[in-house]
């Protein structure tokens, strides 16, 4: 869910917007505007750190089609057992 508060009421809510960003279950991310326009983004670290994980992976071609062939082998049903997996690494 997306809030928008100008610039001046998140200059006043600041030390506030950690618990006003996780209530109820729910993430926020608070639009701040200046004059009307927004110009950040605040969000709650952890979530901060999950969006700048998916953009380092889908910038990695490599690590993205393997993300992706490994998909289509989950779909398709070829699929290893973890005993099987296990012995093929040694473990």
């Amino acid at each position: 869910m997306t809030r928008t508060l100008s610039i001046m009421e998140a200059r006043k809510q600041l030390t506030s917007m950690p618990e006003t960003l996780l209530h109820d279950g729910q993430v926020d991310v608070l639009e701040i505007t200046r004059r009307g326009k927004p110009v950040l983004a605040v969000m709650p670290w952890e979530l901060y750190e999950a969006v700048s994980e998916t953009l380092e992976v889908m910038g990695d071609k490599e690590l993205l089609a393997q993300l992706r062939q490994s998909i289509q082998e989950l779909d398709s049903g070829k699929l290893v057992s973890w005993q099987d997996a296990k012995k093929e690494l040694g473990l």
